[in-house]
């Protein structure tokens, strides 16, 4: 007897962007090793897109083209959608409740539309009984979403971390290899791809925030709770403070930190000083990393390319594989039903040092004022530099450095502190505050 015809899985791709060109790239290069592992051939059948006649580098014709993403989940001969268009909402959603309630299964690489949605399409994956994937959503071709759900799911995990985000890790690393202020780096990351024309998402933060919600859920067994992440971005971070961190043995990276305890969940995206003997202290470039820490496994370290074609491209077909194989499971490693319900941590009683930059006018009094503040809230200060000025003067205008390193202590000391000196004469501007990652 010959050997049983296997049935392929019949995909539609939603979305033919640069990942999107990647996805049918790599489905065409690695057919045959993509067909073996899979157990049956993957099959793209139809595609959606904005501009039927731009030139992807790819042959569509072989595929049906639909104008409306949406119809994509109508089609008979779809058992799978892969969606590439993006966005929290609009049609990236409606496509996703679609393709879910029409029992075919759902692949994103959408990391916004699940950290905002996430838990009701998981639970309408469950209730369809269909796979809901997302690997590409987090830290592109790392499998650490497979990490967490799989190889890590007989551990507490107590704490999940890293870099999450490609384009200010670009921009951080830039500063510190040139010596370059943020907005010249900024520009020069754009004329180069790594960053967006509008890059706000990226250096505000809210893209790690979004990965970041992700991670915790997947880690904790807790439901998604986006808007309880802390986000400050890296556009305040100067060439001062690249050179001060350098000087002190650390760098700068903005850092995505998630914990849960029976108090509840933290959840924080913040530039720290990263000790240069850390592992993310040596990521550089527009590469991720992520860092979990099992009760059993110990601690795991997760590296590569967050973003672009191939690296996006091999974790949407790895989930495709998935797929293929039957192997659904969960979202978020347990069924929806079973994850907890845990509100944000007051992060007034976390311990730790505390990097501290004042522009302040080089006047007499200034330093007793600041540190009067630091001495009423209960700061502790373990190392203080002045840069800049002369011998200072009661009318000069000149604007110096005051950098602040503090000892291990209560967060919300280090609060109050710059509480009580907002307003004060002697400050030229706001105050920069960098956590030290003590992990």
């Amino acid at each position: 007897m010959g050997a049983k015809m296997v049935e392929a899985l019949k995909v539609a791709l939603a979305g033919l962007g640069t990942v999107g060109a990647g996805v049918v790239k790599l489905l065409d290069e690695n057919r045959e090793l993509i067909e073996r592992r899979a157990g049956r051939p993957i099959e793209i059948v139809a595609v959606s897109a904005r501009d039927r006649s731009r030139d992807r580098g790819v042959d569509l014709a072989r595929f049906a083209w639909e104008d409306d993403p949406a119809a994509l989940a109508a089609r008979n001969d779809v058992d799978c959608i892969a969606e590439l268009i993006g966005g929290s909402d609009g049609m990236a959603l409606a496509l996703a409740r679609d393709t879910l309630s029409a029992g075919k299964s759902f692949v994103t690489a959408n990391k916004a539309m699940i950290a905002h949605h996430g838990l009701a399409l998981a639970e309408a994956a469950e209730k369809a009984q269909v796979a809901l994937k997302y690997e590409a959503a987090v830290a592109g071709g790392i499998p650490v979403i497979k990490g967490l759900r799989e190889g890590a799911a007989a551990n507490e995990i107590t704490c999940v971390y890293g870099i999450l985000n490609g384009t200010c890790n670009y921009i951080l690393t830039e500063m510190e290899a040139k010596g370059s202020d943020f907005d010249a780096v900024l520009a020069e990351a754009q004329r180069l791809g790594y960053a967006e024309a509008d890059p706000t998402f990226d250096i505000d933060g809210i893209d790690a925030a979004h990965k970041l919600a992700i991670l915790a859920s997947l880690a904790f067994g807790t439901r998604l709770d986006f808007d309880a992440v802390a986000t400050t971005g890296v556009r305040l971070v100067t060439a001062e403070d690249i050179a001060e961190a350098r000087a002190l043995d650390f760098r700068v990276r903005l850092v995505g930190i998630a914990e849960a305890n029976a108090s509840g969940l933290f959840q924080r995206v913040h530039p720290c000083l990263v000790p240069r003997s850390h592992p993310l202290a040596h990521v550089a470039g527009s590469l991720n990393a992520v860092v979990a820490e099992g009760n059993f496994v110990g601690r795991l370290f997760f590296e590569g390319a967050g973003a672009g074609e191939g690296p996006t491209a091999s974790a949407v077909v790895a989930d495709l594989i998935d797929v293929a194989r039957g192997e659904y499971g969960p979202a978020f490693a347990m069924p929806f039903d079973r994850l907890s319900e845990s509100g944000p941590i007051d992060t007034g009683d976390r311990r730790g040092r505390a990097y501290l930059r004042f522009s302040v006018h080089d006047r007499p009094g200034v330093l007793a004022e600041i540190t009067a503040a630091m001495r009423d809230a209960n700061v502790s200060i373990e190392s203080m530099i002045q840069r800049g000025g002369a011998e200072p003067s009661e009318d000069s205008d000149d604007v110096v450095s005051l950098i602040m390193v503090t000892h291990e202590g209560p967060e919300r000391c280090v609060a109050d502190a710059l509480e009580r000196l907002k307003g004060a004469q002697s400050l030229a501007g706001e105050p920069m505050w960098m956590h030290i990652l003590d992990l």
